[in-house]
């Protein structure tokens, strides 16, 4: 019972934190998206689309780790 409370808890903190990271990542859209139609095209606005891929990355990382203890999950 124990490790069954455990997953849980590890499948619920990774949840909350893959909506914290889609959080980030609409923001991160809407800035570089006004900047772009503000025409101010510099250093933020590079530092923000590099920032969309970085995000991109840990949110699929984060899934996997979410469908890994499903699955361990599962098994129990």
């Amino acid at each position: 019972m124990p490790k069954l409370d455990e997953l849980k808890t590890r499948i619920d903190w990774l949840k909350e934190l893959f909506k914290i990271l889609a959080a980030i990542l609409v923001a991160d859209v809407v800035g570089v998206s006004k900047l772009y139609l503000d025409e101010s095209i510099g250093i933020l606005f590079y530092l923000g689309i590099a920032m969309l891929g970085v995000l991109m990355v840990i949110m699929v990382i984060v899934a996997r780790k979410i469908e890994n203890q499903l699955i361990e999950l599962r098994d129990i």
